[in-house]
């Protein structure tokens, strides 16, 4: 029998994940059993249960792998030369919820994690670590931009970040729950509460 490659190996792993997601995002975690994933998937039991194991399994990976989407974008933001401006930062943010938003809609799955975490410790935990990388690379982008001149040398970098991690949440809650939220509204909100510091040309100006 030839030996399965890596990549088909990932791209089946990737197809059960799309299949979870796709079943969770219709009926929630808990009104979706494993035979409704296995199914959605195309996939025989046998092939299934050579990735996952269980539910909790899925949805870990899911979490991981998906809902962790942000902090690509964070690294993005902290490889850019020069540093971008807070305003500019906000707009990827916002930016790259919106576009999760879309399709398989791993935000809308992230929403579905923070429920479980409230009352699963083990949710907690997956929550924690995965946030926690969030704040850590955020608070190295306000360092960044802080040291660029872009906001006042007092700047608590870890200060700051929490505050990021609050508003990009807040967002998400909105357009999920509530589903009146302005992408464009929004940001002008945080422009405004952020005033003049993180615009680029202002300080430039000085």
């Amino acid at each position: 029998m030839p030996r399965v490659s890596e990549a088909h190996l990932a791209a089946r792993r990737e197809q059960i994940l799309d299949a979870a997601a796709r079943c969770f995002l219709r009926n929630g975690f808990h009104q979706t059993s494993m035979q409704d994933v296995i199914k959605e998937a195309g996939l025989s039991v046998g092939a299934f249960y050579r990735y996952f194991n269980s539910k909790t399994e899925l949805i870990h990976a899911i979490a991981q792998e998906k809902v962790g989407s942000i902090i690509s974008t964070l690294e993005q933001l902290l490889a850019q030369e020069p540093p971008p401006a807070m305003p500019d930062v906000f707009e990827q943010l916002i930016g790259q919820v919106d576009r999760n938003l879309e399709a398989d809609g791993p935000v809308r799955i992230a929403v579905q994690v923070w429920g479980e975490a409230a009352y699963d410790p083990t949710f907690a935990d997956l929550v924690g670590t995965i946030y926690g990388s969030i704040r850590d690379r955020a608070t190295a982008l306000v360092t960044r931009v802080r040291d660029a001149g872009l906001l006042a040398p007092e700047t608590d970098p870890p200060a700051v970040a929490a505050a990021m991690v609050g508003l990009v949440q807040g967002y998400v809650i909105q357009r999920v729950l509530a589903g009146r939220v302005d992408k464009e509204v929004y940001l002008s909100g945080i422009r405004s509460l952020i005033g003049g510091y993180g615009a680029r040309d202002a300080h430039e100006a000085d």
